[in-house]
């Protein structure tokens, strides 16, 4: 790794607008406010976007002290290498994590899987998010995108009986994948998991809250179970095993990628999947995690579809089909 000295450090909020509302069971929101970090070293910057996430404790000012706070151990010298231990993983890590290897990449001219050593991302089916809502208001915006051929389905609790099985009714072909975040009880965990196993879903993710996801371990599983809220980097794995079976990696939570493909392959030798996820953000937040499309069981990096513009020279989608990015946005 080549050690990178910047001339110039700049980090920002952004806020981009969200086509309508995306809503989960913690709530709804209009925009999505990102934290960007560029960096800028004989004229080629490296950038990286982060997503500030209050379940987390993390707020966008928060965020964006922590990232200006690092600005002097950049100027001195400060990697990639050095970074991971330098600040805990989280969104601020993550954007500079990401911007550093950016700039890298731009300073060598090479790819970044070719300085990381993986294998180089191709074309991925991504999964498109249908909002929390009413059973008929889902039914409704999944029959719009009923030719998609993966969906993830975003459940809340208290009859998502009723929603899940209105969502199978309006896309008879499309692969279903479902999202709790943390709804679900244990009271009616067995009965919510029959009714997605009856819809044909393939992947439940976070049916309970972290921290209380025990029953996980007690009950048949009739179809896979995926942490998302109970899994953050590596040191988090070994208390997953017995209650899933798939892990979602999201670069957010990892604090970059260079945490995140070190986490995958750990969890695969643990005998977990990998699902390789994002919050709402643009194109620029969904490129680093590109390297982990080729081994990831699931890919769910819609965010820059969800939202009423995407920035310049974002990634390419084809109906559900993402494409790596270009140097021109990211790496």
């Amino acid at each position: 790794m080549t050690s990178i000295n910047p001339s110039q450090f700049d980090a920002r909020l952004e806020r981009w607008p969200i086509a309508g509302a995306f809503t989960i069971s913690r709530g709804a929101k209009t925009e999505a406010v990102v934290v960007v970090a560029k960096i800028t070293r004989d004229g080629n910057t490296g950038r990286g976007e982060c997503v500030p996430y209050a379940r987390y404790g993390e707020t966008p000012d928060g965020v964006l002290a922590a990232i200006e706070a690092m600005q002097e151990p950049l100027l001195r010298g400060l990697d990639r290498t050095t970074l991971q231990s330098a600040m805990p993983p989280g969104a601020a890590r993550n954007a500079l994590d990401c911007a550093l290897l950016d700039l890298e990449a731009k300073l060598s001219g090479r790819r970044v899987w070719d300085l990381l050593g993986v294998a180089a991302p191709t074309a991925a089916t991504t999964a498109y998010t249908i909002s929390l809502g009413t059973p008929e208001a889902m039914a409704e915006a999944t029959a719009k995108a009923a030719t998609r051929s993966l969906l993830k389905i975003k459940l809340g609790g208290d009859g998502d009986e009723a929603r899940i099985a209105a969502v199978r009714r309006a896309a008879p072909k499309s692969e279903l994948i479902v999202d709790a975040n943390e709804a679900w009880t244990p009271d009616n965990l067995a009965r919510n998991l029959a009714a997605c196993a009856d819809a044909g879903v393939t992947l439940v993710e976070q049916p309970l809250p972290a921290g209380h996801d025990e029953a996980l371990a007690t009950i048949r599983r009739p179809i896979p179970v995926c942490a998302d809220e109970s899994v953050h980097a590596r040191d988090s794995l070994q208390a997953l095993r017995g209650r899933y079976d798939a892990v979602n990696i999201k670069l957010d939570k990892t604090g970059g990628i260079t945490e995140a493909i070190a986490m995958a392959q750990v969890a695969q030798a643990l005998g977990l999947d990998i699902m390789v996820g994002c919050m709402v953000a643009t194109s620029l937040a969904m490129a680093p995690a590109m390297l982990l499309t080729p081994q990831a069981r699931f890919v769910d990096l819609d965010g820059p579809l969800l939202l009423a513009k995407d920035r310049d020279h974002g990634l390419r989608y084809e109906a559900s089909t993402v494409y790596p990015p270009e140097p021109a946005l990211w790496g």
